[in-house]
């Protein structure tokens, strides 16, 4: 039986998703909580892998190794580096980078990892259908735009890493995980998209406004995933 995986970081994430799953059963792999189940009768499992780059690369190897998956998804939310995206707006990765990346001392770009290239490009058929459906919903109050997401082992608050990243890279968000999730999805050939709805933008007070905002920002990526399933 073939599964779409989805990989989130963040309790309340995870919660968001798993509040939609009937016929819920859980296969605990180490200290690992994979939760399968169906959303609108489609086949799925969720885990949440923990924050940072190394915790999402394991869940998601993991879920690969042990699981019959058909294609990998990263849901959740991501602070805003572009000066037009507000909270509540939803990005549809295009490609994923990470910022945090660094051999330019032996010629390469900021970003470029050994293997892998600058940066990994999202399955295309995933993007169109995800735009066709957010497209679809009735009554939308909030921007959605086909971007970028840089991932980085750093909870990006200052201003000024704001700026530098959305220059250097011509990204839209930010996060820390989404970039491994990636990866290791574009080592083991399997086709992978994130879906980030906007929770925050560093402004050096925005851990207070990623808290406030962070379930309602679940919650709309958990609604957006469950009409692409429908």
């Amino acid at each position: 039986m073939k599964y779409i995986g989805i990989v989130v970081a963040m309790e309340e994430e995870k919660e968001a998703i798993q509040n939609l799953i009937e016929d819920i059963d859980v296969k605990q792999i180490s200290d690992l909580r994979f939760i399968t189940g169906k959303i609108q009768n489609r086949n799925i499992i969720l885990v949440r892998c923990g924050v940072g780059k190394v915790n999402a690369a394991r869940a998601t190897q993991i879920l690969i190794d042990k699981f019959d998956i058909s294609c990998i998804m990263n849901i959740g939310v991501a602070g805003a580096v572009q000066v037009f995206l507000d909270i509540g707006d939803v990005v549809i990765a295009k490609h994923v980078v990470q910022h945090d990346f660094d051999i330019t001392a032996f010629g390469h770009s900021k970003g470029y990892i050994t293997g892998v290239g600058d940066k990994i490009i999202c399955d295309r058929d995933l993007i169109d259908e995800f735009e066709e459906v957010i497209k679809s919903i009735p009554e939308r109050n909030y921007k959605i735009k086909l971007g970028v997401v840089a991932t980085g082992d750093i909870f990006c608050t200052e201003p000024w890493m704001k700026e530098k990243i959305n220059g250097k890279f011509n990204a839209d968000v930010v996060d820390m995980e989404c970039g491994a999730i990636a990866q290791v999805s574009y080592l083991e050939n399997k086709p992978f998209i994130a879906i980030k709805t906007i929770s925050d933008v560093p402004n050096n007070d925005n851990a207070r406004t990623f808290d406030e905002n962070l379930r309602l920002a679940s919650k709309r990526c958990a609604n957006i995933l469950s009409e692409y399933l429908r």
